[in-house]
């Protein structure tokens, strides 16, 4: 994985280091840093292509490939698909009607992830500072498997004995303790639709010199797991972490 990554990110670089930055409407680069909260570290390296638009270059559209590492401890991952999150429509005793929603918990003391993913990326430029925004769109994610404690009131698994009959499995007590892996497909589908690991951020930049520039943003990441018994009760066996972390860093431009 390394050894592509490597090479991925080399072949996207040459055409910076073969183009002139005064003829070029392209510019690109890499952003080195941290994001950062309490009990939340998100380190990445990201390789952008931008194209400048327009005579004064003024904004810039383009794409980026980055690959970050996870590491939390103490979160509480929520049941993710849209289908259990947005509930249905039921009443109460006083025949109103209200949403009824299927949401369960798992408690991790410890999570960690890496991840590589694609997205794309819109910036203003303002001379020496630049702001933008970027969302990331699809990609992979690997990592340990780990136990998390499952929550449900409700929630059961079906359990097949040598004998060939099936028992049920409430999880609680000593089979609340769950085996747990992350998502291993990125994919952004908006919302709760989202499936995987995915950031999205805005960010400035400030540039020091023509090969340097200081950045700090606000990075929204989502993270997710796998239960490897799925939840009979609700059908379902992923859950989601949602953090807010601050982020700083370095840029690396090949050109302007």
């Amino acid at each position: 994985m390394k050894k592509f990554i490597i090479a991925v990110l080399t072949l996207f670089s040459i055409p910076g280091f073969a183009q002139s930055p005064v003829s070029t409407r392209l510019s690109s680069g890499y952003d080195v840093g941290m994001a950062y909260s309490k009990n939340n570290y998100n380190p990445s390296l990201a390789y952008y292509q931008m194209i400048n638009i327009g005579e004064r270059k003024l904004f810039s559209l383009g794409w980026t490939l980055r690959l970050g590492a996870y590491y939390g401890d103490n979160l509480n991952y929520y049941t993710a698909p849209a289908r259990l999150t947005r509930g249905k429509t039921g009443f109460n005793a006083l025949s109103e009607p209200l949403i009824i929603k299927n949401i369960d918990t798992v408690r991790m003391d410890y999570s960690s992830m890496t991840s590589l993913n694609l997205g794309i990326r819109a910036q203003v430029n303002l001379g020496v500072v630049e702001l933008g925004a970027s969302a990331e769109l699809l990609g992979l994610t690997l990592g340990k498997s780990r136990t998390g404690r499952y929550r449900s009131s409700t929630g059961y698994y079906k359990q097949t004995n040598a004998a060939g009959v099936d028992s049920t499995i409430y999880f609680r007590g000593a089979n609340a303790d769950q085996k747990t892996r992350p998502s291993r497909l990125n994919v952004r589908l908006l919302g709760d639709n989202d499936i995987g690991t995915l950031s999205t951020e805005v960010y400035a930049r400030i540039r020091i010199s023509q090969r340097l520039s200081a950045r700090v943003a606000y990075q929204w990441l989502t993270t997710e797991i796998k239960v490897n018994n799925r939840d009979a009760e609700a059908d379902n066996d992923r859950f989601r972490s949602r953090i807010g972390m601050v982020y700083a860093g370095l840029t690396f431009p090949i050109f302007y």
